[in-house]
């Protein structure tokens, strides 16, 4: 929970976390599945209990102990914190009916706070189409957003499934096919979509995600995040993200789609490294998401099956 805080009192307006089951169905949040790196034991989260698990500190100071979702919610539930809003990151090595009725529960169970209900404080990170039924069934009022690395499958949801967002790694979204996604998505005139980007460490993408008007990015740093952003402001006068920065950005967001202006040698040859590995990684991407689904479920929910 410290890193939680932590990102708040610095000014963070959003938590993004992981999202995993004990075996006796606890809801809590680990970024791994199992215990080795944070805790520095072997087991997985799913393989224990929450007994034995409440009583694990972190190896790193100052050694917190593994929070649950309630805890969150409950952190968020107190005065002074109804802005905060949380990205919950439900990974696919979960079983996705356990895992959505559970943080239904979990949800249903922690009261919100009186001047925001949870489905406006609480978005769904979803991995593929598979999710939605589930998500019908269990948490029907709640926002979802589509978390991936692949732009063919965020272009074949964002055409198919309705009022979903996006939160995609970040190289994908540079250069011209991941500034033509940024604006179908972003500037449709009947359905605009937020776009998020994971994960913003460098200072640089930082300021490019700042410059392109992105909704909100996952990093590990808000503190220097917000500096980027207040130097932004100080250095054009303009506000930053939304609809503002957006429309002022029309004209840089053309260029975009011919040159990579602004960026470095090195850091363009990084980028289309990336962007090259995962265009060639995109037929395994796509069977592994099935994309295609999204059509069949999304007709399930419709029709309420």
């Amino acid at each position: 929970m410290g890193a939680f805080v932590g990102a708040v009192e610095v000014g963070a307006h959003a938590i993004e976390t992981d999202v995993h089951l004990t075996k006796d169905g606890v809801v809590v949040l680990n970024h791994d599945p199992t215990l080795e790196r944070c805790f520095g034991k072997k087991e997985r989260v799913i393989d224990c209990d929450w007994e034995y698990l409440s009583t694990l500190r972190t190896l790193a100071e100052p050694h917190e102990s593994l929070p649950r979702l309630s805890d969150l919610l409950e952190y968020m539930a107190k005065p002074g914190n109804e802005h905060v809003w949380v990205l919950l990151d439900i990974k696919r090595d979960n079983d996705l009916d356990d895992v959505m009725r559970l943080i239904s529960e979990t949800i249903a169970s922690v009261p919100p706070a009186p001047s925001r209900p949870w489905n406006q404080r609480v978005v769904l990170g979803i991995w593929a189409a598979k999710y939605l039924p589930f998500v019908s069934t269990y948490l029907p009022d709640f926002p979802l957003t589509f978390i991936s690395f692949s732009l063919p499958c965020a272009w074949y949801l964002l055409a198919h499934v309705p009022r979903i967002s996006f939160n995609l790694y970040a190289p994908i979204l540079a250069g011209p096919l991941g500034a033509a996604f940024r604006r179908k998505a972003q500037r449709d005139a009947d359905d605009p979509r937020p776009v998020f980007a994971w994960t913003v460490n460098k200072e640089r993408m930082m300021r490019w995600s700042i410059e392109k008007g992105l909704d909100g990015v996952v990093t590990d740093d808000p503190k220097k995040y917000l500096e980027e952003c207040e130097r932004w402001k100080g250095k054009n006068g303009k506000k930053v993200a939304g609809s503002v920065a957006r429309k002022t950005k029309r004209m840089d967001e053309v260029l975009e789609g011919w040159t990579w202006r602004g960026w470095g040698v090195a850091e363009v040859l990084d980028l289309a490294r990336v962007q090259l590995f995962i265009l060639l990684l995109t037929p395994v991407l796509l069977w592994w998401l099935r994309p295609w689904g999204a059509l069949r479920e999304v007709g399930r929910m419709q029709r309420g099956v």
